[in-house]
């Protein structure tokens, strides 16, 4: 959510063409056809990829979203808005590792506080240079997305988060969630979507060392939802 406005790149699929070898005897009028299946990549004008300036156009909105966060926290104290970060040490030494089921809670608590929009998540579950990663790319550092997030949250008047399922597989967590908010823009526009967070799981540690966001919803759709002025 902190990078509500990055994307990525898509690539070109693949879908099979048949040729023809035709081989006609100088003996007779009839002609013997071999049709032979083979998969051919399609050409650059049958494909629809992304194009380069949208491509560029979505890369400079998550570069520019960060950059506005930042320069909301001057004129809008964080601390007017968010609630303290939980200081909860999840283990007494590194010893041995976090037990996964308190890890899982402590994010589903987490998403309770709107952590996303909130920038209040506990800090001792994610390893300091976890991995931070949606769509449009990826970062390090722990401290990085929280400031994100907190930003970001200053750029929303009202927002509305819910963790709707959650999945544990053998080397993450999957939290599939519903977000919507109103944002502060002078135009007022909604912003709403459905998407899902894997949560990877270091062995060592216990701890979350990667943060993947997917959003369900075609990239541009977020965007345009940005520029759009809401009905009142």
């Amino acid at each position: 959510m902190a990078t509500v406005f990055s994307f990525a790149c898509t690539t070109p699929n693949l879908k099979s063409k048949y040729d023809s070898v035709i081989f006609q005897p100088t003996y007779g009028r009839k002609i013997y056809r071999i049709r032979c299946g083979r998969e051919n990549p399609i050409s650059k004008s049958s494909a629809k990829p992304e194009s380069e300036p949208q491509n560029a156009l979505l890369k400079i909105a998550w570069y520019g979203s960060e950059l506005l966060g930042i320069a909301a926290s001057f004129v809008r104290p964080p601390s007017s808005v968010v609630a303290p970060e939980r200081d909860v040490r999840l283990a007494s030494d590194g010893s041995k590792p976090v037990d996964r089921s308190r890890v899982v809670q402590t994010i589903k608590e987490d998403f309770e506080r709107s952590y996303f929009v909130t920038g209040n998540l506990t800090l001792d579950a994610y390893e300091e240079d976890c991995e931070f990663a949606d769509p449009a790319g990826s970062f390090k550092g722990l401290r990085r997305f929280k400031r994100n997030c907190t930003n970001f949250g200053l750029l929303i008047e009202k927002s509305n988060m819910k963790l709707m399922r959650w999945e544990d597989f053998e080397d993450k967590g999957t939290g599939h969630w519903r977000f919507s908010c109103i944002m502060s823009f002078p135009w007022k526009p909604i912003l709403s979507a459905t998407g899902y967070t894997e949560y990877y799981f270091d062995i060592g540690t216990g701890k979350v060392c990667r943060h993947v966001e997917h959003w369900n919803v075609p990239k541009m759709a977020l965007l345009k939802q940005i520029l759009r002025p809401s009905r009142g």
